[in-house]
């Protein structure tokens, strides 16, 4: 049996250059399932992505899947992609492994938790105020460079990671320190700043989570002495003030400490961010 994509209608193009086609998942010309492709300006030319691969469940663990997947693979290379990305969801066990076997690498993970409703105070010694304006500007411009060299050094352009950050930002925090929804927080311990936290709360955040950590910081000279954990804490009790209750978080897979962090503080994966360059 031959498995192919058909198109599903013309193809979409957006002002930047990209494009995007839906398709149907055949077996001798039988539709069996969908998928969708795209470009993805924000990582940069040669960025594709494959998404919503879905297969009827009378027809899965035929393999059907994982040819739908290499197709898909050789039409992105058509368009000029050099490397594919792909979001998994964490229950999605099975197509983890297909993903595995096809040679995708996990590049981060979303991670959730439900705050408790009395979450932990801050540590002995330790305090949280409010960012003013003058602190923000000097935070943003850091966060900027760090955001943008967290992407490089995991395979982004590094043209294309300055400009996604400066994306991210502008969009996440429109007006600055005074943007609704937008918690900024500096923690200080025995009268000395020691890190700062970014939560939002409300619209804009990835499924099932009612608040989002975008950022936590540590000052470099104070790293190993709990204040990352401070930092959570505080963020889980942020979230509460605001009244939500489920947190995510975005880590990167080779942040270990970082991982290690938010696993013993009881987050769990939702969502997997793999990608697999193209030869």
């Amino acid at each position: 049996m031959t498995t192919t994509l058909r198109p599903m209608g013309p193809e979409r193009h957006t002002p930047d250059g990209g494009r995007s086609r839906g398709y149907e998942v055949c077996v001798n010309s039988r539709p069996v399932g969908s998928v969708g492709l795209s470009t993805d300006s924000r990582l940069g030319p040669g960025a594709g992505r494959i998404q919503g691969l879905r297969i009827a469940e009378q027809d899965r663990r035929r393999g059907r899947g994982t040819v739908a997947a290499l197709a898909a693979e050789e039409v992105l290379r058509g368009w000029g992609c050099t490397r594919i990305e792909i979001t998994v969801p964490a229950s999605a066990g099975a197509a983890r492994a297909m993903a595995d076997g096809l040679g995708y690498t996990e590049r981060n993970r979303i991670l959730s938790k439900r705050v408790p409703a009395r979450p932990p105070s801050l540590p002995p010694g330790s305090a949280a105020r409010a960012m003013n304006a003058t602190e923000f500007e000097a935070w943003l411009e850091a966060s900027k460079e760090d955001y943008a060299r967290s992407w490089t050094e995991r395979g982004v352009p590094e043209e294309a990671a300055r400009a996604k950050s400066e994306d991210d930002h502008r969009r996440k925090l429109p007006d600055g320190v005074r943007t609704s929804g937008a918690v900024l927080r500096v923690l200080s311990h025995e009268g000395r700043d020691a890190g700062t936290l970014w939560l939002a709360v409300g619209e804009g955040l990835p499924e099932a989570v009612d608040a989002f950590v975008f950022d936590v910081e540590v000052d470099a000279e104070l790293r190993g002495r709990g204040h990352g954990r401070s930092l959570m804490l505080l963020a889980e009790r942020e979230c509460r003030a605001a009244g939500a209750d489920v947190l995510g978080l975005n880590v990167f897979t080779s942040n270990t400490p970082a991982r290690r962090l938010y696993e013993s503080l009881g987050y769990e994966p939702v969502l997997y961010g793999l990608y697999k360059p193209l030869a």
